[in-house]
């Protein structure tokens, strides 16, 4: 896909949120059940995908870790921005790897102690790019990359958040 075949793939959209901007409003979601053990069958829409416990928490390491699954969304999100912003601007791409990866103290989660936090203390996300881009471009695109990152931005600025319960048949 070029920057034009993006524009006109976008366009009529973009058109249809600035005159009705409620027809942007759209709500994704997941759902699991939970399975053997301690795991969760999660139905993406393309695959049943079965998440469990760390190895390093208790898992067999066959599952998949919901933590692999926070970095991979970040992952997958980055590098669809990316490639979307770099279309948008007419840079070329050659090559792209995205990485993420997140430092976590388990102690939190397997409640050993009340002063280390559940979940990640921090995130790195890098790109390794091969492109001839000036570095005028690259700045633009790392910029509009995390700008317009969906993952990015709701873990840099975190949504409120709810839990609710319902009792009966699952």
């Amino acid at each position: 896909m070029n920057a034009d075949e993006l524009r006109a793939v976008q366009a009529p959209l973009k058109n249809l949120y600035r005159e009705n901007p409620e027809a942007a409003m759209i709500m994704l979601r997941a759902e699991g059940k939970l399975g053997e053990g301690v795991t969760c069958k999660i139905d993406t829409g393309k695959a049943l995908l079965t998440a469990g416990l760390h190895p390093a928490g208790g898992g067999t390491g066959l599952d998949a870790c919901s933590g692999d699954m926070l970095l991979e969304a970040l992952v997958a999100c980055a590098g669809v921005t990316m490639k979307a912003v770099a279309t948008a601007l007419a840079i070329e791409l050659r090559n792209a790897t995205v990485q993420a990866e997140g430092d976590l103290d388990i102690r939190g989660t397997l409640g050993l102690s009340k002063e280390v936090p559940v979940g990640f203390r921090a995130i790195r996300l890098s790109f390794t790019l091969d492109t001839d881009a000036s570095e005028d471009q690259l700045a633009a695109l790392l910029r509009l990359t995390e700008r317009y990152c969906v993952i990015y931005q709701t873990l840099a600025r975190p949504p409120q958040l709810s839990v609710s319960k319902k009792v009966g048949n699952a």
